[in-house]
């Protein structure tokens, strides 16, 4: 009798762990089914529909650059995209990235046809890319907590430590002249995983000590974290601009003639002081 009951229990025990199994891989399943169908909506609901070729454009999700809200979207080069799109006559597909580095290897393969992320133009940057007129200018700026008053003062202080930076940002060639010029190192950690903004957001929380990113979004975060300090500068003012691959010259010469139009429009202006007044 009991050798009966343990044969029916291991076989409701078989039982259970297959029906155990089955349902893991169901909701698995599903879950990435849902994921996928976000990211589709998501995808078809930025795209602009327009006559002419699509233009695939890689652009960084920042609360200046690109962000969704919501039902809400916006950023400075999402809006000022759109005003070239309804003014040239120009179909824009966005494929929005976190990573610089994954935007900036598309560009390379093929797969974007222009960057739209904060991506300074500099000398060095001007020897692998091709860049449209300015949209506007920024610098970069350090990134520190104030709780307890700032650690760094001046670019000098920075002798010894270490920043976090977004990897494949041109900010690693800027630090690097930094140390020189202190005559001290600085030493740089490159994230491949996070942008801008979640570097920012880890300062803040106190995950690392020190970031450097552009002052446009800084500027912008800390209105919201005031224990966080963004004045110190780090470069100068650079001029931001539209990336492209080097082979892509015509249709940079494009860009750049509806670029000078939508310049000369009221509605650049309003863009301006909704993104960089403060």
């Amino acid at each position: 009798m009991l050798k009966k009951i343990s044969k029916i229990k291991k076989w409701q025990l078989a039982l259970y762990l297959l029906l155990l199994a089955a349902v893991i891989v169901v909701m698995f399943m599903l879950r990435n089914c849902g994921t996928e169908k976000e990211l589709v909506g998501a995808h078809s609901r930025v795209d602009i529909s327009s006559s002419g070729d699509t233009i695939d454009v890689a652009i960084e999700y920042s609360p200046l650059s690109f962000y969704t809200y919501g039902d809400t979207i916006g950023g400075f080069n999402y809006e000022f995209l759109n005003l070239l799109s309804t003014s040239c006559g120009l179909k824009f597909k966005y494929h929005p990235i976190v990573s610089l580095q994954y935007g900036l290897k598309g560009l390379k393969d093929g797969k974007f046809d222009v960057l739209a992320a904060q991506f300074p133009v500099t000398r060095e940057n001007k020897e692998h890319y091709l860049f449209t007129s300015a949209l506007y200018l920024d610098n970069q700026v350090l990134v520190q907590r104030n709780d307890e008053g700032l650690t760094i003062n001046n670019q000098l202080d920075l002798a010894g430590d270490t920043v976090n930076i977004v990897k494949g940002s041109p900010m690693y060639d800027r630090i690097i002249s930094l140390s020189r010029e202190i005559g001290d190192t600085i030493y740089v950690v490159q994230d491949s995983v996070y942008g801008p903004e979640q570097l920012f957001l880890m300062v803040s929380t106190g995950d690392i000590k020190y970031a450097v990113i552009n002052e446009s979004i800084a500027k912008k975060l800390a209105a919201s974290h005031p224990n966080v300090d963004v004045s110190q500068a780090i470069s100068f003012t650079q001029f931001q601009s539209l990336a492209l691959d080097k082979g892509s010259k015509k249709l940079c010469d494009n860009l750049n003639e509806c670029i000078l139009k939508v310049k000369k429009m009221p509605q650049y202006n309003e863009l301006l002081k909704k993104y960089f007044s403060q």
